[in-house]
């Protein structure tokens, strides 16, 4: 399976966004807490520079704590702010705007010499498609102002939103890059819904996240589809896919069954998971895990 996209409006996007960057004080990157290297785009480094940035986890109830935890502290050791945070929860802001106020500390202190007012933080937000972007919006405003919708691609302008005379935030289109130099990148874009499904071959994406949950997560395949558990091991993948998918009532209909796992998987119906611990991320980095 190889998966490459690279719409006109994510070009457009990224330049936008370029323009934008003058405008604000602090930059949040929004991630998928299920994977959170696939989710940083590797453009960003470069066009956001010296910027003061915070990361945030979002969609946190859908990974795995364990996991999550690990990645808080993989943060934290390399002096990077970041933040979970489950929007659809209605989980406290006030966390973000801590992390804001941290990282810009040295900026405001420099407003405060020069006889600047105090004036509230600028923040622009930016993260692949379907992360998130929206709904934490809504969550500042207090009101659903920007559209959301479990897929990529909802969020098409850009808008500013105020919260309490503390924050001043820009919204923006998802945004992805030009090539996936690591192919398991794309498919974790893929499982977690990042890349708009007409573009992929659902029935590989189905199995790449059947191999996963069978080798991470043992059992919740069985559970949720009720077989045998051991069947997850001794029968080949795609047979395992048509068995559920004949279990689910689509005889033979192997694209309806995939659509149906991953949506399922999506929605978190076979449990929490993740798809990449810090060990990935230095691997990536060419360091040693130990």
């Amino acid at each position: 399976m190889t998966i490459q996209w690279f719409p006109g409006h994510m070009a457009k996007a990224t330049r936008e966004f370029q323009e934008k960057l003058k405008l604000v004080d602090v930059v949040f990157e929004l991630l998928d807490a299920r994977i959170p290297l696939s989710s940083s785009n590797p453009s960003l480094d470069e066009i956001i520079g010296d910027k003061p940035r915070v990361k945030i986890l979002m969609k946190s109830d859908l990974a795995d704590t364990q996991i999550t935890s690990q990645w808080l502290t993989y943060y934290k050791e390399n002096n990077i702010a970041v933040v979970p945070y489950n929007a659809k929860r209605n989980q406290d802001v006030s966390p973000i705007l801590a992390a804001a106020d941290d990282v810009l500390t040295e900026y405001k202190q420099k407003r405060i010499d020069k006889g600047l007012r105090p004036r509230a933080i600028r923040a622009v937000s930016v993260g692949i498609p379907n992360v998130g972007k929206s709904t934490l919006i809504n969550r500042f405003a207090g009101k659903n102002i920007a559209q959301t919708g479990n897929r990529p691609g909802v969020t098409k302008a850009q808008q500013w939103i105020k919260y309490k005379n503390k924050l001043e935030l820009l919204d923006t289109p998802g945004i992805l890059w030009p090539k996936f130099e690591d192919q398991r990148v794309g498919k974790c874009l893929a499982v977690t819904g990042a890349i708009k499904d007409t573009l992929l071959h659902l029935d590989d994406v189905a199995l790449f996240m059947m191999a996963y949950f069978t080798e991470h997560y043992p059992g919740r395949l069985a559970k949720r589809y009720n077989f045998d558990k051991k069947l997850e091991t001794e029968m080949p993948l795609p047979e395992l896919l048509m068995l559920i998918t004949k279990k689910r009532g689509y005889r033979d209909d192997y694209e309806r069954g995939a659509e149906m796992m991953i949506y399922e998987v999506r929605k978190g119906l076979l449990g929490p998971f993740s798809l990449e611990t810090p060990a990935l991320m230095r691997d990536s980095d060419g360091s040693s895990d130990n």
